[in-house]
């Protein structure tokens, strides 16, 4: 009977056997014999059926692993200081990694150490330990001698703060300390003491340590903190000043948190509490002398009053400070960005660099202690401003500080980048021709029509040097035709290019001068102003411009001048900076009633 059911046994299993043998080859082996570099689904470096692969990227006939661009490495990220291990090349690259042939990160950049936040530590590389002391605004605390994780970790632990109690001249005393002095240094054969105890958390002053630290009314500052400390009998700093809790025992015992102590987040700090010492800095307040009910130290006022501009600023805010009216062109000549900073009650002023090579911006944060204002002087992007032939170009502020500005346009004719193209963009742009081809080459410079971009911030010019002052402001320069048209009876009338004999066009073109650095008529900081600085011409017969630029005074934002400088001869007016020329030529045409005995001269007309 055994051996039957034996048997019967065996058969069964080689019958099992013989099905799995059979289904094993009848099943299709599954495609995964190709490496794709990009799935359909978007994963890098997967081996996968071939129709999943991405066919605008690499498929090779193999795994991942044997391919050059799969290969597996050590990619390591620069920037958060992370290296990952078994990381494809392609993978890498993708995410901006830095890829070195080796799996297990076995290079220099990959060490690990012990990297201390305080009461905190990570074993991490050293440039992901700068990293988070940055987050967390820390000095950087990395150790090289602690090779494992979990002697870091012990660290941490040794960074506990708390009551060490232990016994000296055989008088039970007490020091707040941390974990690491009170069982190292505290408890060495050198220090004459032994039995050292820790009590985390703990203050000296605390009734079951049973010590001669007892409470008291004196008061202290420490150190890298904010606040007003009491202090217990033996000299240790015991929890916040709280002129309601010197006799409240629980208050003598633990370590009370900030968080949990008298006039947190308080809107003003605590300045010049007399009962509460919870300091803030971000607030602008800090540990300093004072009058208090019990103690000599307060919550000190770090804040700014009154300031030049009139203001109130928090202790470490920054603002700016101008000389006259910023922006579109109108700073003034001889004009600076100041920035001033609000440092421990002390107004301090930082000027940006000279002749307006840097501007001052600021910006307002939004803060859990609310609004908090921060400045700072940037470099001056202004040169390549007037290049700029399409609005999005030139208002891009990744690039350059510019504006943009309709009615007038730039021929290139003055800057290195040509304009080949310029009639074409703005007929384009605005339904209409500047001008015929001809009449596009008689004129140069600053023509009417279209649109220009110019600096936001001009640059201040060396108009008493020669040298880039005259470059730059010859590219404010404008010479156009205007054309006439006179019947036999003598009555003349403008056909074209009308505008630029009328005031407004002027004033145009005098904005384009100033805008472009410290040239043009306009005004200085010491609020003089000068016709000087522009020339308007006709026939090459010099026109009047009192009256006709308008109150550039105002305009500034400066004083009123005690000076107005007008123009005499050709000479250019020094505190006004460089001259700009702007030249208008008009051409007359005389029409006879017939159209065939139409003629056209310059200057001139003939009947």
């Amino acid at each position: 009977m055994t051996k039957q059911k034996t048997l019967t046994l065996l058969i069964f299993t080689l019958l099992i056997a013989t099905t799995l043998t059979i289904a094993q080859e009848t099943q299709p082996w599954p495609a995964y014999n190709v490496c794709c570099e990009k799935t359909e689904s978007g994963a890098w470096c997967q081996n996968a059926p071939e129709e999943d692969c991405n066919p605008d990227f690499r498929t090779t006939a193999t795994s991942c692993e044997a391919t050059s661009f799969c290969k597996l490495g050590c990619c390591v990220d620069s920037d958060e200081g992370l290296c990952m291990k078994n990381t494809p090349q392609k993978t890498c690259e993708v995410s901006t990694g830095s890829w070195l042939e080796d799996e297990q990160c076995n290079v220099p950049q990959c060490d690990l150490g012990c990297c201390l936040l305080g009461d905190q530590a990570n074993f991490v590389t050293l440039t992901r330990c700068k990293r988070l002391s940055s987050i967390y605004g820390l000095e950087t605390n990395f150790r090289t001698d602690v090779s494992t994780e979990t002697a870091c970790i012990d660290l941490a632990f040794a960074q506990d703060r708390g009551a060490c109690v232990y016994e000296i001249e055989f008088q039970k005393t007490c020091k707040f300390t941390t974990r690491a002095e009170c069982l190292g240094s505290l408890s060495s054969e050198s220090s004459g003491i032994a039995d050292a105890e820790f009590y985390k958390d703990l203050l000296c002053s605390a009734d079951e340590l049973a010590t001669d630290c007892g409470p008291t009314t004196s008061t202290t500052c420490i150190e890298g903190k904010d606040e007003v400390y009491f202090m217990d009998s033996c000299g240790n700093p015991a929890n916040i000043y709280d002129a309601t809790k010197t006799k409240t025992p629980a208050y003598w015992r633990n370590i009370v948190p900030k968080k949990d102590s008298c006039g947190f987040r308080n809107p003003d700090g605590s300045i010049d509490s007399s009962s509460c010492g919870n300091c803030e800095y971000l607030q602008g307040s800090l540990c300093g002398k004072g009058n208090a009910k019990y103690g000599s130290l307060t919550c000190n006022d770090l804040n700014c009053y009154n300031t030049e501009n009139g203001e109130d600023y928090r202790n470490g805010e920054s603002w700016c400070i101008y000389q006259g009216v910023i922006d579109n062109g109108k700073d003034v000549a001889g004009s600076r960005h100041f920035r001033h900073v609000c440092i421990h009650g002390e107004e301090t002023i930082e000027p940006c660099a000279d002749f307006r090579n840097e501007i001052c911006i600021e910006e307002k944060m939004d803060t859990v202690n609310g609004n908090f204002i921060e400045a700072a002087c940037r470099l001056n992007r202004w040169d390549d401003c007037i290049n700029q032939f399409e609005e999005d170009d030139c208002l891009n502020l990744d690039q350059r500080e510019c504006f943009w500005i309709k009615g007038m346009h730039y021929d290139g004719s003055g800057s290195s980048a040509k304009a080949a193209s310029l009639n074409e963009k703005t007929q384009s742009r605005t339904g209409s021709s500047l001008g015929n081809t001809d009449t596009e080459k008689e004129n140069t410079g600053i023509l009417n029509g279209g649109e220009i971009c110019l600096p936001n911030n001009p640059p201040g010019l060396k108009f008493w040097e020669s040298g880039d002052a005259s470059t730059v402001c010859a590219l404010g320069n404008s010479k156009q035709l205007v054309h006439y048209s006179t019947s036999l009876f003598g009555k003349t009338k403008c056909k074209e290019n009308c505008e630029v004999n009328e005031a407004k066009w002027v004033q145009e073109m005098n904005h384009v001068c100033k805008s472009l650095g410290d040239c043009g008529s306009y005004t200085n900081i010491a609020g003089r102003f000068t016709n000087k600085g522009a020339v308007w011409k006709s026939d090459g017969q010099r026109k009047v411009l009192s009256g006709i630029l308008g109150d550039l005074h105002e305009a500034s934002g400066t004083a009123q001048p005690t000076e107005t400088i007008e123009p005499e001869g050709t000479t250019t007016e020094t505190t006004t900076e460089t001259t700009t020329e702007t030249t208008t030529e008009t051409t007359t045409e005389t029409i006879d009633p017939e159209p065939e005995n139409t003629f056209e001269n310059t200057g001139e007309t003939t009947s």
